[in-house]
């Protein structure tokens, strides 16, 4: 056994172990077919192909686990492995090298999101420092076709390459107020080079933003068909982030509404009680639940006082 990068040629191999790992581990009945249309190994590959890493035995792929930077935080997944070969110590060997890009990156703070009912999982990331904190809901909602919305603000897609550019500028500045060093300039960047989806841009006073949300669109993206996936959203915190936070959701709607897309996705940390609250409030629900695992064992930006949208799957 042997980990490298992970190559291009390695893509469908990697996709069809990922998904065959998730739903076998889940006990779908069609494993190979489990996230459907959404597509996590290609997408983040694409989005740093230095920080995409392959398992091999006898050169032929057996798993695969990716790392991504988000400037003061990092974190990595999906790592997956052939059901067949669970429990031999691979998953520890592509640790590895993503270890060696937090190191190299100099992140303060790493994450990563997995199952909490599975004591093998959170012992193995345990080893590395990692240690389980809040629930973290996946949660989503039907958009009414048609539905009337609030105008959902700009696009970064729909901005000229010197506006983009001021919008980037302004995206650090508003993460940064979230949490020291975290920014989504290259989630940002990735989504628009790849055709994912957009982001949307909440303006503020004084040219400011008050808020941002990467969203993933459609069948080919993290989102899957008929998705519009909230893979991070953030409003600037402080008196009236609540009411941001709301505007913000707004603006997701309208997104999936304008794309034609029926359903919003949206993952949140249960440490950020307000905006979970909220976001219950407007009809999300829970589908999928699990936990966030963090190096070292503080909140990060999964704090009370936090109106973020995020789940590190």
């Amino acid at each position: 056994m042997s980990v490298r990068p992970l190559a291009e040629p390695d893509l469908d191999r990697a996709d069809e172990i990922f998904r065959v790992a998730f739903g076998t581990f889940l006990g779908v009945p069609e494993p190979e077919t489990f996230f459907g249309t959404a597509d996590y190994v290609r997408t983040r590959w694409a989005a740093d192909p230095h920080a995409a890493f392959a398992a091999t035995v006898e050169g032929e792929v057996v798993g695969s686990n990716f790392a991504a930077n988000w400037g003061s935080v990092g974190y990595f997944g999906p790592l997956t492995v052939r059901p067949d070969l669970w429990d031999q110590g691979i998953g520890r060997h592509l640790m590895e090298p993503v270890m060696a890009c937090f190191d190299t990156w100099e992140n303060r703070h790493l994450g990563l999101f997995t199952f909490s009912h599975s004591p093998k999982h959170l012992e193995l990331y345990r080893r590395y420092g990692f240690w389980p904190r809040f629930l973290t809901a996946i949660m989503k909602k039907q958009v009414a076709a048609g539905a009337a919305a609030p105008s959902r603000g700009e696009l970064y897609g729909g901005l000229t390459a010197a506006q983009q550019a001021e919008a980037l500028s302004l995206s650090r500045a508003l993460t940064e107020s979230v949490y020291d060093g975290l920014s989504l300039e290259r989630e940002i960047m990735a989504t628009q080079t790849q055709g994912l989806g957009d982001t949307v841009l909440l303006e503020g006073a004084d040219s400011d933003l008050d808020g941002l949300a990467v969203c993933h669109c459609g069948a080919g993206s993290e989102a899957g068909e008929d998705v519009c996936f909230v893979k991070f959203g953030a409003v600037r915190p402080g008196a009236g982030a609540a009411d941001r936070f709301e505007r913000l959701l707004n603006a997701c709607e309208q997104l999936a509404v304008e794309k034609r897309l029926g359903q919003l996705d949206a993952g949140v940390n249960l440490a950020r009680q307000d905006a979970y609250r909220r976001m219950v409030d407007r009809g999300f629900r829970t589908w999928l639940q699990g936990v966030t695992m963090h190096k070292p064992n503080e909140p990060g930006y999964s704090h009370s006082d936090a109106y973020v949208i995020d789940d590190w799957r």
